[in-house]
């Protein structure tokens, strides 16, 4: 049998992923900025092995509209300009035979609120993944009590991962509040 500890230990932890996840997948989605997280899903071939874009060249930000990137061989800029083609983000490189540049299209109207449409998609995702975390969570204090955990420490832990689930629950909101402000942001 867990400790009430153990259990809320773990809920938290698997509620956390989710937000991490949250995170992560609101990074990739492109605001109208540049960043560099837009080249998180490209692989390059490099000599056999798939590597990430950063793993090959250097990747930067010189304004807020275009992604620089300078390969650190120079017969390396087709494997990444086809990399970047393929890898279906909606940008088109263009290099100059030294560096590959990505311009950053404006975003229509249309197009953030597809974003927006988006974002509210991930953060769904995320709040179902701490819905199950706290019902995994409460199941488990139920499981612990038939096996000998007092009623009363079920209880306060079933009450505690409710306070643990409204926590990640705002953060959820937060970061889905900050990425629409960016998005709708012209």
């Amino acid at each position: 049998m867990e400790t009430t500890q153990q259990i809320l230990e773990h809920c938290t932890e698997k509620m956390r992923k989710s937000v991490d996840h949250l995170d992560e997948a609101l990074l990739n989605l492109r605001a109208g900025k540049a960043s560099v997280s837009v080249l998180n899903a490209v692989a390059v071939d490099y000599y056999g092995s798939s590597m990430g874009v950063d793993k090959v060249a250097s990747v930067n930000v010189p304004d807020a509209r275009t992604i620089l990137i300078r390969p650190w061989e120079k017969n390396m800029i087709g494997p990444i300009e086809k990399a970047i083609i393929n890898s279906n983000i909606g940008l088109t490189p263009s290099n100059n035979g030294e560096e590959i540049r990505l311009t950053i299209p404006v975003l229509t109207e249309e197009r953030r609120k597809q974003i927006v449409k988006q974002v509210k998609e991930e953060a769904e995702k995320a709040r179902m993944g701490l819905r199950n975390s706290r019902r995994d969570c409460v199941e488990q204090f139920k499981k612990s009590q038939k096996e000998g955990m007092p009623e009363d420490e079920a209880k306060n832990g079933e009450a505690e991962i409710q306070k643990i689930y409204d926590k990640f629950s705002r953060k959820v909101d937060e970061a889905v509040a900050a990425k629409e402000k960016e998005v709708m942001t012209v």
